[in-house]
């Protein structure tokens, strides 16, 4: 995985009154999943269509395998499968019609791979392309994206428009083809399904890389939080005083939120013995709850 596939070097698109993306230095290795996270207008589709070679960046780079992306667009899309944020089909009948016009581009002569996606995402290919509902064109462009076995895929809010089941078998697909060793780029506003797809996640904020996690670290964290509610006034002000961190206080309900190292939780858990407790939970530390961390200590600065 240290193989570096896409390449961004102080990658900028200007357009202007603070639109566009600045300076954005980023690797994605080969046989990495890299998400690209953001609310709409951050950025992503911006970075994503530099990386395609669709767009000429202002200054920086982007190379993919080697090759600079806007000098050698149309060498690199060979080997990318790629999901637009905007689908739009070309004057063709059905979806039939459409995919078997990609694969003679792509050179596809065995539509096996192609058939199980669109079994696995419930999709009838034969529905005319015009009157194809958002999920229908948005399973479609995932078909074509993915029928020809690409080495990169490049993926753009690729669940926009699908319900919730056929997004979990979206997901699973992305999954295995990860598994395969693909390098896989994916951008979305829903930190759940960055979480447990991707090796990484670069956060984009106006415009600009905020933060890189490695999702590893997120999962493991070295510490965890634990919120903890007394029954008693009594037992609260006991505890508030035996020497924990203390990351949240709240008196008026008894409540203290407590940080502390995994080795140290049966320490915890036996001294709680001592103490009237209603209850006590353990608080996620997760994608989300990292970013807006970044975000609010980016705020401050």
């Amino acid at each position: 995985m240290n193989e570096p596939i896409i390449v961004m070097r102080g990658l900028t698109k200007d357009y202007g009154e603070g639109r566009g993306i600045f300076d954005i230095t980023l690797t994605v290795h080969r046989g990495e999943m890299l998400g690209f996270a953001g609310t709409n207008g951050s950025g992503k589709t911006t970075t994503i269509r530099n990386i395609m070679g669709f767009l000429q960046p202002t200054s920086g780079s982007v190379t993919v395998n080697g090759l600079e992306s806007w000098a050698h667009s149309s060498e690199i899309v060979k080997h990318i499968g790629y999901v637009p944020g905007e689908i739009a089909f070309p004057d063709l009948s059905t979806g039939v019609d459409f995919l078997k016009s990609q694969a003679e581009f792509l050179g596809v002569t065995d539509m096996g791979y192609a058939e199980k996606i669109i079994e696995k995402l419930q999709l009838d290919p034969r529905a005319p392309l015009k009157r194809m509902s958002k999920g229908m064109k948005q399973k479609t462009a995932i078909v074509a994206a993915l029928m020809a076995d690409p080495e990169i895929i490049i993926l753009d809010e690729p669940t926009t428009g699908l319900d919730p089941l056929m997004r979990d078998a979206f997901l699973e697909i992305i999954r295995e083809e990860r598994r395969k060793g693909k390098t896989i780029f994916m951008s979305s506003h829903m930190f759940g399904e960055l979480e447990t797809t991707c090796d990484r996640v670069a956060l984009i904020h106006n415009g600009r890389i905020a933060d890189v996690a490695v999702m590893a670290e997120i999962t493991n964290r070295p510490e965890k939080e634990f919120k903890i509610e007394f029954n008693n006034e009594k037992d609260y002000t006991a505890f508030r005083a035996a020497g924990y961190k203390i990351v949240r206080d709240q008196r008026q309900y008894n409540q203290i939120t407590v940080a502390l190292p995994r080795e140290q939780i049966c320490r915890l858990f036996k001294s709680l013995k001592s103490y009237d407790v209603k209850f006590i939970t353990e608080v996620d530390y997760n994608l989300e709850k990292h970013f807006k961390t970044v975000l609010n200590s980016v705020k401050e600065i």
